[in-house]
């Protein structure tokens, strides 16, 4: 699915989101600045979990509350991720959005049944974003 929006209305899609994905792996791919983390930070706020939404680019992993887990793969790659571990942690149950995140991490994930679904984010101008979604098969 295909959509677009100013930022304004992101609190909307985040709950749509929300309907179609309440657990498993949520790929965010899109340039820099495309908003990856802004999603995020939407997704939390639906939630209404009041913890600060940051990137986890230095950090590799953030934590909102007990069910959001977010993660970063662009300073380290996908073989660093797995290397430390970090594969086994998007089985815990929540709501796993990983920004970074390639077409080998989905493939890894669909091997092992873990839902994914991926949202590519194109910033079309300075204050609307076009969102691909393709949702999980569960």
């Amino acid at each position: 699915m295909v959509y677009k929006f100013k930022e304004e209305n992101l609190l909307e899609f985040a709950k749509e989101l929300l309907q179609k994905v309440s657990e498993g792996v949520v790929i965010l791919k899109g340039d820099l600045a495309a908003g990856k983390t802004t999603l995020v930070k939407a997704v939390v706020k639906v939630m209404d979990i009041d913890d600060s939404v940051t990137s986890p680019t230095f950090s590799l992993q953030q934590c909102y509350g007990q069910r959001v887990f977010h993660y970063d793969l662009y300073n380290h790659g996908l073989e660093h991720f797995i290397s430390l571990g970090m594969l086994e942690e998007l089985d815990k149950k929540g709501l796993h959005f990983v920004e970074w995140g390639d077409d080998a991490l989905v493939n890894l994930l669909e091997d092992a049944g873990i839902p994914t679904t991926v949202i590519e984010i194109d910033k079309t101008s300075n204050d609307e974003r076009e969102y691909k979604v393709r949702y999980a098969h569960t």
